[in-house]
């Protein structure tokens, strides 16, 4: 990334900033499992607030609401210049019933206590949405004016589907946009990266695929007090078990291969070693990454059985009993994949398995880590923490940004906040916080990134 100059950032007020992320963080912007306990009108509030707080954004932006997904276009003075894309949505996960007493600060009061904003959504994803209009703000204040056009994509259920996102990415592509790169939440500055024992950008430069299989056991029925020597329970069981007995193998390849040279070019020593010479040491590679669910997630299509439903009565053989196996697919597999592997697993059992009615979703393309999206993305966050290695990453939950690979070259999921692996657990759980650091590092990261890539 030596040959991109970056912008400096504008100046911009820090202790606004962390008072804006808390007045986001007490919109109640919840997108709920079911989607009619959504209050509607906590969004209408958010978008009325940032009109109100980001004045010189919205002079210099158009604004159009696509249901309650935003996009937001800054024009460029060369129609000719590729476009980019930042993103940042504006639902949180609801709060575990229960866990409200856990909690540090209340969950929705947006408190700035002991150097940070608590609350629901402080890093995922208000964080960032608020940080990119604190530099969009500061960036048309001080009367910077892009070159090339900027898109701002808010959705509105990132945490529920991502339907805005989508219907977006489709307007986009109805204008026919094709962007130089997106960029997105999904990875992070791991600030203890295990195999380097210190800081690494994770840069996601693709996510995993989703889908969920329904195995389906039918039965006779009848009493309990008589049951045969097979029910369907017992043979929903035995397919269950099969299939995920029937693991996907551990493979280094794609995003993760890439992750793995950096960080083993970083570590040097045995490592290094390890990692130049996979004909001898792959497989104590992938014993070693597959014993920890978290990186051997990144290396195969992971199988992971949630649901069961049998009889409504305890004292009732069910007519029937299934079962949702939920898979997030690697980018070398398909759902089709999944499909023809499981049934192989089940065969001979008295089972059926299908796709479920919510539509699959296949594997993210890849996007390049020697493009001019990616120097640009790479070389903002490294403005702020020279020397520290970027590692390519695959993110295996999801993000927004997977609709926008029809509208972008490339796709790139990377949030410039630094957090251990301790504290990642804080996203979708109790505590979640944003350092007053972080949260000034981010504001920083956008406003040089628009001004370097826009500029």
């Amino acid at each position: 990334a030596s040959d991109v100059k970056v912008a400096p950032a504008p100046a911009f007020d820090a202790a606004a900033a962390a008072q804006h992320l808390s007045a986001a963080i007490r919109f109640q912007t919840v997108s709920h499992q079911d989607p009619a306990e959504n209050q509607l009108a906590e969004w209408d509030k958010l978008h009325g607030w940032l009109a109100q707080t980001y004045p010189h954004a919205h002079a210099a932006m158009r604004r159009d609401t696509l249901g309650n997904a935003l996009l937001y276009t800054w024009p460029g003075s060369d129609p000719a210049a590729q476009p980019i894309i930042v993103m940042a949505h504006q639902d949180v996960v609801p709060v575990t019933p229960g866990t409200e007493k856990d909690w540090k600060h209340a969950p929705f009061a947006g408190e700035v206590a002991e150097g940070a904003v608590w609350g629901r959504g402080a890093v995922d994803d208000k964080g960032s949405l608020v940080g990119l209009f604190e530099a969009i703000e500061a960036l048309a204040t001080k009367g910077f004016h892009p070159r090339r056009t900027v898109y701002l994509v808010s959705g509105h259920d990132e945490e529920a589907g991502g339907t805005g996102a989508a219907a977006v990415a489709r307007a986009l592509a109805a204008q026919k946009v094709k962007a130089l790169f997106a960029v997105d939440e999904g990875g992070l500055i791991a600030s203890d990266m295990p195999m380097i024992k210190g800081p690494a950008m994770m840069v996601g430069i693709a996510e995993k695929g989703y889908v969920t299989l329904k195995v389906t056991a039918p039965a006779a029925g009848g009493h309990s007090s008589t049951p045969p020597k097979e029910t369907g329970v017992i043979n929903l069981a035995k397919a269950l078990i099969a299939i995920n007995d029937h693991p996907f193998p551990l493979e280094l390849r794609g995003p993760s291969e890439a992750m793995v040279e950096v960080l083993a070019a970083k570590a040097g020593g045995m490592s290094k070693l390890a990692v130049a010479n996979r004909w001898l040491f792959g497989p104590l590679l992938l014993g070693k990454m597959g014993a920890v669910p978290a990186s051997a997630a990144m290396l195969h299509t992971t199988i992971a059985p949630t649901m069961l439903q049998g009889s409504p009565k305890e004292n009732v053989l069910p007519q029937s009993a299934n079962g949702l196996i939920n898979y997030r697919i690697a980018p070398w597999d398909s759902s089709a994949k999944v499909l023809e592997r499981a049934r192989a697993a089940a065969k001979g059992i008295a089972v059926t398995v299908a796709f479920t009615d919510r539509a699959a979703r296949e594997p993210s393309p890849v996007s390049s880590t020697s493009s001019a999206g990616w120097k640009l993305v790479t070389a903002a966050a490294l403005a702020d923490r020279p020397g520290v290695p970027v590692a390519p990453y695959l993110v295996v939950a999801g993000t927004d940004s997977r609709s926008m690979s029809q509208v972008a070259d490339d796709v790139y999921r990377f949030q410039a906040v630094a957090l251990s692996t301790t504290e990642s657990k804080m996203i979708h759980g109790t505590n979640e916080h944003m350092t007053l650091a972080n949260l000034e590092g981010l504001i920083r990261y956008y406003a040089r990134l628009i001004a370097t890539a826009a500029g």
